[in-house]
């Protein structure tokens, strides 16, 4: 019998990062883990808590003290901060423009990257985020590195958010997804690249079913 894979979904925000890789486990009968959403819980918490984004001490130890549990739930995955559901609070503009703090702040990326390693031990997952395929994975079966315009991503976003009843005007959502894609691929732990090994996939024009075709042809191909 095959082992099941381990595959690691990387790229920039609005890249279809979550959407691809919750609709690709349910397809294996993999689990899906997003990893993205453990560092939205972390500053979900401290503006919960008001611990100040930019003191890297303070907030490295609220994760370390921070229980998140990220449950499967109907159309994807439920996330658990401290026993209390987060799920949608933590996709706010709020959240999405303090993110980038707690993800750049080294001490809250040893703690989660262990987290993560330690979900992935099984295999028959889907994980998706930052530093997939380059840090938390580097031995992943499969590597896919997702991608499309800014444009194209800033209006996915926005129209998360509108379905979620947050009227943020086009531009503000686009200027945010610029400055995240600054901060990601400059800072100096875990910065947001490609791995040699990763396959690149433009999803920009492309429905979700597309793109799993494509994946799905090149996991069978990794075997």
């Amino acid at each position: 019998m095959r082992r099941p894979m381990t595959i690691a979904i990387d790229g920039p925000m609005g890249a279809g990062k979550g959407t691809i890789a919750r609709l690709l486990a349910q397809r294996l009968g993999y689990r899906y883990v997003d990893t993205g959403a453990m560092y939205r819980a972390i500053a979900w918490k401290a503006l919960q808590t008001g611990v100040d984004l930019h003191d890297r001490h303070a907030v490295a130890e609220l994760a370390r003290h921070t229980q998140i549990r990220l449950e499967p739930a109907e159309g994807g995955m439920r996330v658990m901060c401290d026993g209390e559901d987060v799920t949608a609070a933590i996709r706010s503009l709020e959240v999405n423009a303090a993110v980038s703090a707690v993800a750049s702040n080294p001490g809250v990326r040893s703690v989660l990257t262990e987290r993560q390693r330690q979900l992935a031990l099984s295999g028959g997952l889907v994980m998706e985020g930052r530093d997939i395929g380059t840090v938390v994975l580097p031995h992943a079966d499969l590597k896919i590195y997702l991608d499309a315009s800014l444009d194209e991503r800033a209006r996915r976003r926005w129209e998360e958010l509108r379905d979620r009843g947050e009227d943020v005007p086009l531009d503000e959502v686009k200027e945010i997804l610029r400055r995240d894609d600054e901060v990601a691929t400059a800072r100096e732990v875990a910065p947001l690249r490609r791995a040699p090994d990763a396959h690149r996939i433009d999803t920009t024009g492309k429905t979700p079913e597309q793109v799993i075709e494509e994946i799905l042809g090149l996991a069978r191909n990794s075997r």
